[in-house]
């Protein structure tokens, strides 16, 4: 039986460091996978379009896709766009909607890759307060979400860690930033975007960092960013295995 087609599905964004940086982190999921056909398509500003690479596959003669969402939480783009372009698909094939990434250890093991690459080191961590930057959202599940991510990297043990946010939510990068500073026994400050790739919000975290001490990269194509990928794309074929077996 031939595996599902695994589509991650990107925003799309006007710097290109977006679309390099999602097709990098997409071939480093492939080649832990050989033999998995990997596709990339994006839902505005970058090609290939998704209603594009979906009207390719079907003429290509595949019939079984899972859509992953390159999203760190459920927010308006996971609710409401990805499933609305979805539903423009030839009707040949089968699509199956993974989870979006977040939450997940693996985010959190690779924000903190990022920041022992920007210089820390785990011995660092007792006096270290770190800003989790994300982009933000007006959707309440997603802010949630960040602020138990946020919870989740302290308790692995850094001094303290707030959440902060590019747009749409309070508090910004650098009130952040300016809040641990006062906190006792921070006595240096990192930022950590929590964000796939480069772009204009993540641009914006880092004129925010200005304060810090320490400012991390994007999340990019870490190894553990990889292994999520492919982990959803298989939460999503075992669900779709058990409903087959459940209606023979």
């Amino acid at each position: 039986m031939n595996r599902p087609v695994l589509l991650v599905i990107a925003h799309g964004s006007r710097d290109p460091r977006h679309a390099a940086t999602v097709q990098a982190l997409v071939r480093r999921a492939g080649a832990l996978r050989p033999g998995l056909r990997v596709e990339t398509a994006f839902l505005d500003f970058n090609l290939p379009s998704v209603t594009g690479v979906l009207d390719r596959l079907a003429a290509e003669g595949a019939r079984d896709v899972v859509a992953l969402p390159l999203l760190l939480t459920r927010a308006f783009h996971a609710k409401a766009d990805v499933p609305a372009v979805l539903r423009q698909a030839p009707a040949s094939l089968r699509i199956r909607q993974a989870e979006v990434l977040g939450p997940s250890p693996l985010l959190v093991a690779a924000v903190e890759r990022r920041l022992y690459e920007a210089g820390l080191a785990p011995g660092d961590k007792s006096a270290t307060g770190v800003v989790l930057a994300s982009a933000g959202s007006t959707d309440p599940e997603a802010i949630a979400v960040i602020a138990e991510t946020a919870r989740e990297l302290r308790r692995t043990g850094w001094c303290s860690v707030r959440p902060a946010f590019a747009s749409a939510s309070l508090p910004r990068t650098e009130d952040a930033v300016r809040a641990l500073r006062a906190e006792p026994g921070v006595r240096r400050v990192a930022v950590a975007p929590y964000v796939i790739a480069p772009g204009r919000l993540p641009d914006r975290i880092a004129a925010g960092a200005a304060e810090a001490d320490v400012l991390a990269d994007v999340l990019g194509p870490s190894p553990e960013l990889a292994r999520l990928l492919l982990a959803r794309y298989d939460g999503a074929t075992r669900a779709a295995e058990r409903v087959t077996a459940a209606a023979v």
